[in-house]
């Protein structure tokens, strides 16, 4: 399938798709397509190969892959094989979670940036978008990693 612009695949633990969501969402929000498996309605859940085909399909389609680090995705054995499959089609980053926003990092994630909080994950998209940060603020296309209330204040450091 051909690419038509930016767009992430979001590697998250099953556990955490609430807070996958909310990413998703926060990265729809600033004008960046996603990939969230959540979001695909042609998966068929109940079938392993149709969940791999979604995920490989996603892949492919995508620039970009975002695996959120959580202490659940430290345990997860898809997200070392979703990277692995991504490393040479995509650009993978990482973004830990507010819990192990400090925290050592697998030996695989050792070989990519990684985001650690809402002010990297604004810079990424900034310049994922090439547009200037504080433009994009202003468009209410993000949020300023200080600002109250932040949609994401619940699951990422803010000041990281």
């Amino acid at each position: 399938a051909q690419r038509s612009g930016l767009c992430i695949f979001i590697s998250h633990q099953k556990r955490d798709a609430d807070t996958a969501k909310k990413i998703a969402d926060y990265f729809i929000t600033s004008g960046i397509d996603v990939y969230f498996d959540e979001y695909d309605t042609k998966i068929d859940r109940t079938r392993p190969y149709s969940v791999v085909s979604a995920i490989k399909t996603g892949i492919r389609n995508s620039t970009h892959m975002l695996c959120l680090l959580s202490q659940n995705a430290l345990d997860s054995k898809w997200i070392p094989w979703e990277v692995g499959y991504g490393y040479d089609r995509t650009t993978v980053v990482g973004l830990t979670l507010k819990e192990i926003s400090q925290s050592v990092l697998p030996e695989y994630l050792q070989i990519v940036p990684i985001l650690r909080g809402t002010k990297s994950l604004n810079n990424f998209i900034s310049n994922v978008l090439k547009r200037d940060e504080s433009t994009l603020i202003n468009e209410r296309k993000l949020f300023a990693a200080y600002q109250s209330q932040h949609p994401l204040d619940s699951v990422l450091n803010w000041e990281l």
